[in-house]
């Protein structure tokens, strides 16, 4: 039962980053294949495949293990970490910089 609930995990992260399996097992260094039975439940993972999964996703591996709920405050961080990892420096500036941006003509016209 842990192994599906870890399963729906990944593939919840994953699709959230727009991520196909092909694209996480690449990033990850495992087989699609390998992936797709992770996400099912019918396969589990070492230690070091789970950290690195959970590296690419932008999560914890405690998060990816727990049955905890996360808030939607709490998601909404956890969901700017993953699309800000894998960034470069001057990727993260630019993103930065455009909320800012953003955030100003929010302030200022509502």
């Amino acid at each position: 039962m842990e192994q599906q609930a870890l399963g729906k995990r990944i593939r919840e992260e994953r699709l959230k980053l727009n991520l196909t399996q092909e694209r996480l097992a690449e990033d990850v260094n495992l087989s699609t294949a390998y992936i797709g039975q992770i996400e099912r439940g019918e396969r589990s993972l070492t230690l070091e495949n789970l950290e690195a999964v959970a590296n690419r996703l932008g999560v914890t591996i405690d998060y990816l293990l727990s049955d905890s709920v996360v808030s939607d405050s709490d998601g909404q961080y956890r969901l700017w970490c993953q699309l800000m990892n894998g960034r470069t420096e001057e990727q993260k500036a630019l993103a930065i910089n455009m909320v800012k941006l953003m955030f100003g003509y929010l302030d200022e016209n509502f």
